[in-house]
């Protein structure tokens, strides 16, 4: 049977036509402003950090704007993470809690510093570290923990913040996804001890590459300073290396297209919002598709990533990667997000190294990835999640009607499409 030939709207991936043909807004954006800049830095000849003062300027305006005494840039947000921990003072042999659902960065930079990654599962609703699972997770040789304000949601900070403070324990910021996000008012990235942020190229602030770290502690930031710039001191001779440290700085190149974005990121995440807002008022009509749930305590969603969980028993037992398809093929941009980090080859590398076996011992080590229990982060990466980019929510009201619109479709003929594809 022809469907596309039967029905008007049969779904595009059975041959109809689909709910959108056009493309949503692009991402990166630039303007003339950009332009002026980086041509400003090219003629002026002052490329480095050391010769320029765009990125000190943008380091000032960043630290205003995640209202914390200072900010310094750096060549990446998992260059900043692994700053962040060794200024915390985290070293070989301690442990840091992080959630597996995240990029590999968060798990990758405590592997860098040789400390091991204990992994806390998420809370079903936001998808953030749930505070309710860490408690029984706390050794002798936690020094750390490592939220993330996982696609642009500040975590429950109130009951990090008062877990680490009853156990020692610092805190340090994944807000790489969350600019401008913000948690009972307070911005994220000043809550914690540190924060961390990314300027890569799909975040809502982009630079291509690049990172930040921002803190309240002078210390701390002093440290950060020398180490991402060869073991210098401020003002201290080029080829003083008083400090250990490397090269982890940003071109000013980088931040004469950061300070451009500045002009225009508070509308952009206002815009974001109110679309996310009246998405999630939308798709909740529709049986089997539930937004995550943004908490009393979240002032300010920074949507990196619009995330919604889905229910195949709702959608006549259609699987969540089919669903995917299906949506792609209507012309919305999605997918289905993270695997389980503890899952990811890099973990069983690193705690195979001579250097893990001598920090944790062979039998802690042995028992290590047997005893990681999630079920919530495996049945969101597993069943659950879709990613939506922040880019779409850049669009018009028009624009979010689609998405609902394509989603309808697949509901109505879920169970044709299950058998269609899965027969």
């Amino acid at each position: 049977m022809d469907l596309a030939n039967n029905r008007k709207d049969c779904l595009a991936i059975l041959g109809g036509q689909p709910v959108r043909k056009n493309s949503f807004p692009p991402w990166p954006q630039f303007d003339k402003l950009q332009e002026k800049n980086l041509l400003r830095v090219l003629r002026s000849r002052q490329w480095g950090r050391h010769e320029g003062n765009l990125i000190s300027e943008f380091e000032r305006r960043f630290a205003e704007l995640c209202e914390v005494e200072r900010s310094l840039m750096v060549s990446t947000g998992s260059t900043a993470l692994e700053i962040a921990l060794r200024a915390a003072g985290v070293e070989g042999g301690d442990e840091v809690l992080v959630p597996p659902y995240t990029f590999m960065s968060t798990v990758m930079s405590v592997l860098l510093v040789g400390a091991l990654p204990v992994f806390v599962d998420i809370h079903p609703e936001t998808y953030c570290i749930d505070p309710q699972m860490i408690k029984n997770q706390i050794t002798s040789h936690t020094r750390a923990i490592l939220p993330v304000h996982l696609a642009g949601m500040p975590c429950n900070m109130e009951a990090l913040m008062d877990i680490a403070s009853e156990h020692n324990l610092v805190i340090i910021e994944d807000a790489c996804q969350a600019h401008l996000a913000e948690w009972e008012g307070q911005k994220v990235g000043g809550i914690g001890k540190i924060g961390c942020f990314s300027f890569q190229t799909s975040k809502n602030i982009s630079s291509g590459e690049g990172g930040a770290i921002t803190s309240n502690d002078a210390a701390v930031m002093d440290y950060c300073f020398y180490y991402h710039t060869c073991g210098r001191s401020r003002g201290g001779m080029w080829y003083s290396h008083s400090h250990l440290g490397s090269n982890y700085r940003m071109t000013e190149f980088q931040a004469a297209i950061l300070l451009a974005q500045l002009e225009r990121v508070k509308d952009q995440t206002a815009t974001r919002s109110k679309n996310a807002t009246y998405l999630s008022h939308e798709l909740s009509q529709i049986s089997g598709i539930n937004p995550l749930i943004v908490p009393r305590f979240v002032t300010t969603h920074a949507y990196h990533l619009y995330i919604l969980r889905y229910d195949a028993e709702a959608f006549r037992g259609l699987p969540r990667d089919t669903f995917v398809k299906a949506l792609r093929a209507e012309g919305i941009p999605c997918s289905t997000g993270y695997r389980p980090l503890y899952k990811e080859e890099f973990v069983r590398k690193a705690i195979e190294t001579r250097a893990f076996q001598k920090l944790f011992g062979r039998t802690r080590l042995n028992e290590y990835l047997s005893d990681i229990h999630c079920p919530v982060t495996e049945k969101a990466c597993n069943e659950q999640a879709v990613w939506i980019p922040q880019p779409v929510l850049l669009g018009t009201k028009k624009d979010m009607n689609n998405i609902v619109e394509a989603i309808q479709k697949i509901h109505r003929y879920g169970e044709e499409l299950n058998k269609m594809y899965h027969k």
